[in-house]
């Protein structure tokens, strides 16, 4: 017996029964995204690795670590993408919407792919709802993109489950002095980093801030912290999304340690916690990335935007309790008795689809009390059996299952009946008259 090939470590299959699930979340998310003015983009899976390499940082972890990376023809190399924001704004760039009326505005839901060790609510292949703005730098957008998450986490219930937790970062200008802060207060403490660490102490030492080490995390919690460095322009655009944020009734908590996992953030960065899903418990991130454009193209736009994995949303929501929406069942199942009965289901089939009705029939060759069983399974809403008797006069009858309530039809005229059927409840109604009648 040949051995089975199992998916790839990481990753998961997503079944037919949890597929309400992720239509759920991605419906209404796109829905609560356009709302807010915002357009789905759809970009490759795969892009040029310098693409990456330049906007996240030849630093970062995403880089340095878990990439897919893989060498064409030639001496191309292509990544598979890890994250949404790079390959939005290559195609802002070289499809010429940065150039149109600002701000631009896009979202998108997409798959991500990082080497990473695999743990609840973070996978090797990944899917992210995420969502972009370019061409403002009014604290206002920072809010907007804010209360939009926040009003997504609302509609689903969650509101009350995940806290906001917001920093700011600063610019490059006092960044500098932030990081010759950080480099004197974690060089005395060298040998007690880890060897990740270490290095980034030299070449980018805020993300020792973001090591999931115990030791470095308790030597961090005495670091100075970035707001004490601010310039003024960066403290004023801070304490306006805190007032704006206020004024909203967004509830939110300064937190001094966020710095994001990416190089490309500038001032504000931000995330949405849930303590719902064990040590990953950051539900959605992002922040400003005011230069990013700039260097990718030379352009100055600013830009912000924010992502939130599916996966995690899900199992939120999953430890909540939630409800989602149910996935389209079965209107009719037609039972079949006989090949020429079977041809008659086809047909009859065909045109019920034809008027948007969703209509099975027997495709196995199965008997009427097997075919009977398969239309409960799959949660038929109606049946109507036809054999040699029903084409002979023409007549049969549609079956509610829910109720067992009955009703003649004509095979002729069986759209119209079936329709009537349809808008009397399901033939409810029709079930109770019965019921007073006997």
């Amino acid at each position: 017996m040949a051995k089975l090939i199992k998916r790839p470590k990481g990753t998961q299959d997503i079944l037919p029964a949890d597929i309400m699930k992720w239509r759920t979340v991605e419906t209404y998310s796109g829905m609560i995204a356009e709302q807010f003015g915002f357009r789905e983009i759809r970009t490759p899976v795969f892009e040029d690795t310098g693409l990456f390499v330049r906007s996240v940082g030849d630093t970062s972890d995403v880089v340095t670590k878990e990439m897919y990376t893989v060498s064409s023809k030639g001496s191309d190399t292509f990544t598979l993408r890890p994250e949404g924001t790079a390959g939005v704004v290559r195609a802002m760039l070289e499809n010429g919407l940065i150039h149109e009326s600002l701000p631009q505005k896009v979202y998108y839901i997409i798959p991500c792919y990082r080497h990473e060790r695999p743990q609840a609510g973070r996978l090797r292949e990944f899917h992210t709802f995420g969502a972009e703005m370019f061409g403002s730098a009014s604290p206002y957008a920072d809010a907007e993109m804010i209360l939009m998450a926040h009003s997504i986490f609302e509609f689903f219930g969650l509101s009350d489950f995940v806290e906001l937790h917001i920093n700011s970062i600063g610019c490059p200008e006092c960044r500098a002095k932030y990081r010759e802060a950080l480099k004197a207060f974690f060089e005395p403490h060298r040998s007690e980093l880890c060897p990740t660490c270490r290095e980034r102490l030299d070449k980018n030492p805020l993300r020792l801030l973001d090591c999931k080490s115990p030791e470095c995390r308790e030597i961090a919690a005495g670091a100075p912290v970035m707001l004490d460095y601010l310039c003024d322009y960066c403290r004023e655009h801070f304490d306006q999304l805190r007032d704006i944020l206020t004024d909203f009734g967004v509830k939110f908590t300064v937190d001094p340690k966020i710095v994001r996992g990416l190089d490309y953030y500038t001032r504000t960065v931000f995330e949405f916690i849930s303590n719902e899903i064990g040590a990953q418990g950051t539900v959605c991130g992002g922040g400003r990335y005011d230069n990013l454009v700039g260097e990718l193209s030379g352009y100055s736009v600013p830009a912000l935007g924010f992502g939130f994995g599916l996966e995690r949303l899900i199992l939120t929501l999953e430890n909540r309790g939630a409800t989602f929406d149910e996935g389209r069942t079965c209107d009719i199942y037609l039972v079949s008795m006989g090949d020429e009965a079977r041809r008659k289901c086809a047909l009859l089939a065909d045109q019920l689809r034809q008027n948007g009705y969703a209509a099975e029939y027997d495709l196995i060759g199965r008997g009427l009390k097997p075919q009977m069983k398969y239309a409960d399974k799959i949660g038929a809403k109606h049946v109507c059996v036809i054999g040699d008797n029903e084409l002979g006069t023409g007549d049969a009858k549609i079956r509610n299952m829910r109720t067992g309530w009955e009703t003649d039809v004509r095979l002729e005229d069986f759209i119209d009946t079936f329709t009537a059927v349809m808008f009397t409840a399901d033939g409810e109604d029709g079930a109770e008259e019965s019921e007073e009648k006997e």
